[in-house]
């Protein structure tokens, strides 16, 4: 039975309930009045439920189907102004005892090169990622009790804060790693973490334990409770996000947002951030195989919607887009992306040979990260190094009652120019520096707390003369 506040994973990840939406938005993926009153609903920027989403995802009318992306549009502007968020993702291990059919770091992979960072080769590549500009890591590591426990992820994370190279830091570290106890998470919290993420990668249960039939990872309810056990251990910022193409988009849509739900009903606080990666080619993986992989029309759609259900919700989007996929749902929901990514074991310092791979999957944006920026630049965005709220201990409900009151604009744009602005001075080409600059002097006129504005300014001007790390 559907429960959204229930602690039993098949409980607020209900089948029937799932099916029953499904049924429900196919019944009425035609009905206007309706779908105009869903749409009039989500202006108001209080979300959707996960019915009310299923069926502006089915909508049939094409002039609704722009409006819903118009909404998708302002939403996001309202929310997160033209801001996005920069990062990149340091692979620590790909060493992994699951069977996942669709990853290439399955224990039976033999063909892929198998490697684990030791805390001098972390250093190594933290300053590579620090040399380019990048001040926020997703840490990554396949799942491996004996080589890669909790003590060496903690490690690592003690290692990469304290790597302080020229003007370098990196300032925060969000961790994507296996699901596991509340013991953990709350060593991984008292770490200094700041997301912690885990995909679902479908909640379809069966399909589930077929697509995981051995290794730690089969246990469905184990992995779908994760984020509970998380939010327990004093994780209040979690990210969430299936693998769309493993089983049909619609189900996992629905299941995504339960989800989310489910967060909310039971800690009063829903996602920090919703990524939406697809499934794509790999070592011995090909998109062949997944029949449920999707188009770009459905997943611009996809995008849209969960930006109007779920309107407090960062979303990310990783470089397994290619430039012109992400250019496309950048104004749709997106507020944070990945730049000069690496999907190998390190790769930064020393780029792979092909004959060494060890990446989990091939990256569609291959630009630099000072490519990326530049090309936000172009677009109008304001490209973000952005760390402050984690580090002001505004996280959880208080980071989500700064969205959902507007009051963002007065401190996450401020913060936004200033880390660019230090991006500009340490890392950029001469064309992005320029671009930058202008940018800059554009959107200080949109801050709207006068008091706000003279201090930035004042910051900028500081930043500039050599000083570094102010932040509201």
């Amino acid at each position: 039975m559907y429960k959204a506040d229930s602690k039993i994973a098949e409980e607020f990840i209900d089948h029937q309930e799932i099916l029953d939406t499904l049924d429900y938005a196919r019944t009425h993926k035609s009905n206007r009045e309706l779908i105009e009153s869903l749409i009039d609903k989500a202006a108001l920027c209080k979300g959707l439920t996960h019915r009310e989403a299923a069926l502006l995802l089915e909508c049939d009318q094409s002039d609704l189907i722009e409006r819903i992306f118009r909404l998708a549009q302002e939403i996001k502007r309202k929310f997160y102004g033209n801001r996005i968020v920069m990062f990149a993702p340091l692979y620590l291990s790909n060493y992994c005892v699951n069977g996942c059919v669709y990853c290439p770091y399955h224990l039976k992979n033999k063909t892929i090169a198998r490697k684990k960072l030791t805390q001098e080769e972390i250093r190594r590549e933290v300053i590579a990622l620090q040399d380019m500009g990048h001040k926020r890591l997703a840490l990554e590591a396949g799942e491996d009790p004996l080589r890669n426990p909790i003590e060496y992820i903690l490690e690592s994370i003690d290692t990469i804060y304290s790597i302080k190279h020229k003007n370098g830091e990196i300032r925060r570290v969000n961790v994507n790693i296996a699901a596991t106890t509340v013991e953990n998470y709350r060593r991984l919290k008292e770490a200094g973490i700041g997301t912690y993420i885990l995909f679902q990668e479908t909640y379809h249960k069966e399909n589930y334990e077929a697509l995981h039939p051995t290794g730690p990872k089969s246990k469905y309810a184990y992995h779908t409770e994760a984020m509970d056990r998380a939010m327990e251990g004093g994780i209040d910022d979690v990210g969430m996000g299936v693998l769309f193409g493993l089983n049909t988009y619609r189900y996992d849509f629905v299941g995504l947002l339960m989800h989310a739900e489910h967060l909310e009903a039971t800690f009063g606080v829903g996602p920090h951030t919703i990524s939406v990666p697809r499934i794509c080619p790999a070592d011995d993986i090909s998109t062949q195989d997944f029949p449920d992989a999707i188009s770009d029309e459905i997943f611009c759609r996809i995008v849209a919607v969960i930006r109007i259900a779920v309107p407090y919700t960062g979303m990310i989007i990783s470089t397994r887009e290619s430039a012109a996929t992400r250019g496309k749902v950048l104004d749709l929901g997106i507020s944070q992306i990945s730049g000069g990514s690496r999907t190998s074991v390190g790769g930064y310092a020393e780029a792979e040979t092909p004959e060494d791979n060890s990446a989990q999957f091939d990256v569609s944006d291959t630009r630099t990260l000072d490519e990326v920026v530049n090309w936000l630049l172009d677009l109008g965005h304001i490209p973000s190094f952005c760390t402050a709220c984690y580090r002001a201990g505004r996280t959880g409900d208080r980071f989500m009652s700064l969205v959902k009151s507007g009051q963002i604009a007065n401190c996450c744009a401020p913060n936004a120019l200033m880390t660019l602005k230090e991006y500009l001075e340490d890392y950029a080409s001469p064309d992005t520096r320029k671009k930058g600059i202008r940018l800059i002097e554009k959107e200080l006129e949109h801050i709207p707390n006068p008091k706000i504005k003279e201090i930035a300014m004042r910051n900028l001007k500081e930043i500039a003369e050599g000083k570094r790390d102010f932040r509201f």
